[in-house]
């Protein structure tokens, strides 16, 4: 009998990039695809930050770099990836979330987060992909969405319609990368310990609400999406694309 083998979960001799990379989930995944032996460019607002991360990850003997760049200027970002080169895979993990109650919704915060959350990364995502397209490469793109892409919550509107957007723009996405064998899908975590969750959190009662819809009662942790990162990247996840991971610890099972 031959039996069949477990596609590997390793990225040796892939170049992978990933938008906000340098804290929360972004960092989580810049740090476990480099892990899995992938050679990692992340993207992020701040040098220092930056610079942080390449000290430890040479430390470690991790492969990352690191451009600081706001993800919303597109010539800039293009200018510093360089004209010729190639991303295997694309995490769009940069976000941006301004909570306001229906009626203290602004403008100017539904433009701001609309602008990270939803058109950088369609517009980085065309980019990357145009490049595999060219080489005649396969990829993968990941986008980190949230459970408020397939939910709501109190003052979440901007941030879900966001969210919301990023799953309908993913299957868009799946659909004519498809035949090019670039597969595009999302991770969708629950509330996790990072600094942009931070303020809400602080919140006794809202917090309290939170732990309620987890099944598994507690908060995630960035260690609980760097797998969920890995095995979409790799070949384990080769037929799988235009899909969510919900890592939720069963919010939505409900």
């Amino acid at each position: 009998m031959d039996l069949p083998r477990t596609p590997s979960f390793r990225l040796d001799g892939k170049r992978a990039l990933v938008t906000g990379g340098t804290r929360g989930i972004g960092l989580g995944a810049a740090v476990a695809l480099a892990e899995a032996g992938a050679a990692v460019t992340v993207l992020a607002r701040t040098a220092s930050d930056i610079d942080e991360l390449t000290a430890a990850a040479a430390k470690a003997g991790l492969k990352i770099d690191g451009h600081a760049v706001d993800v919303t200027d597109r010539e800039r970002v293009r200018s510093l990836l360089g004209a010729d080169a190639v991303f295997d895979i694309l995490v769009n993990s940069a976000g941006l979330a301004r909570h306001a109650a229906v009626g203290e919704i602004t403008e100017p915060d539904y433009d701001a987060v609309m602008a990270v959350n939803v058109k950088a990364a369609l517009f980085l995502s065309q980019e990357i992909a145009s490049r595999l397209i060219a080489a005649g490469r396969p990829g993968s793109i990941i986008g980190v969405s949230s459970q408020m892409g397939h939910v709501s919550g109190p003052k979440r509107a901007v941030y879900s319609a966001s969210k919301f957007a990023l799953e309908g723009m993913t299957k868009g996405l799946a659909i004519e990368l498809g035949p090019h064998n670039i597969r595009v899908n999302t991770i969708c975590p629950t509330f996790i310990a990072t600094e942009l969750s931070a303020k809400s959190l602080a919140d006794a009662s809202f917090r309290s609400w939170v732990l309620s819809k987890i099944k598994l009662g507690r908060l995630g942790r960035i260690e609980d999406i760097m797998g969920p990162v890995v095995f979409l990247a790799s070949d384990a996840a080769a037929l799988v694309t235009g899909s969510s991971l919900m890592v939720d610890g069963g919010w939505t099972a409900e």
